[in-house]
């Protein structure tokens, strides 16, 4: 019996309880998360940390989707980065004293996208063009500017480990 795939998550409807204006960062990050979980359902963990041409691991790509999506939806509710949030942003390229296994790494993406989504169905439409300070020096962005450049840099940074698992596992 063969799968019938489903359309792409935009093309599925309005998700129940996320803002109107919310709904494509939804979409994005709930696409980002089915692609990331198929193209990692069989990947080695001996390539995790394996480096392309200088670029980026697919280890790194991992850790950085929870991280950066962890941080930006942080800085949308106005807050500052913790500690451990900085210290999770330094070692995000680095394997670490231990394996951290593919599966580890999925499942902490897919922990974040369902925060995520649940920040943005707790959000007001009203704030989405509410100034919002980004990083240290608190650059000039807004609630909606960084729930949509959340989207939009988890879509890249898929893209990018898209390519780096698809070449690495035909090397293999």
């Amino acid at each position: 019996m063969s799968e019938t795939k489903l359309p792409e998550v935009w093309l599925r409807g309005p998700l129940a309880d996320v803002p109107a204006l919310l709904q494509p960062v939804a979409h994005a990050l709930l696409q980002a998360r089915e692609e990331l979980n198929e193209l990692m359902s069989d990947f080695p963990e001996t390539l995790l940390w394996e480096k392309l041409a200088g670029m980026a691991s697919p280890g790194f790509h991992l850790r950085h989707l929870t991280g950066v999506l962890d941080r930006l939806f942080t800085y949308a509710k106005g807050e500052g980065l913790s500690e451990e949030q900085l210290s999770y942003l330094a070692a995000e390229g680095k394997p670490g004293g231990h394996e951290i296994a593919v599966s580890d790494l999925v499942n902490a993406f897919n922990v974040q996208v369902d925060n995520a989504i649940d920040q943005l169905k707790a959000t007001d439409e009203s704030i989405l063009t509410d100034w919002r300070g980004v990083g240290r020096a608190q650059l000039p962005s807004t609630v909606i500017g960084l729930y949509t450049h959340s989207a939009e840099h988890t879509m890249r940074h898929l893209g990018q480990l898209i390519v780096t698992v698809k070449v690495l596992k035909h090397r293999r």
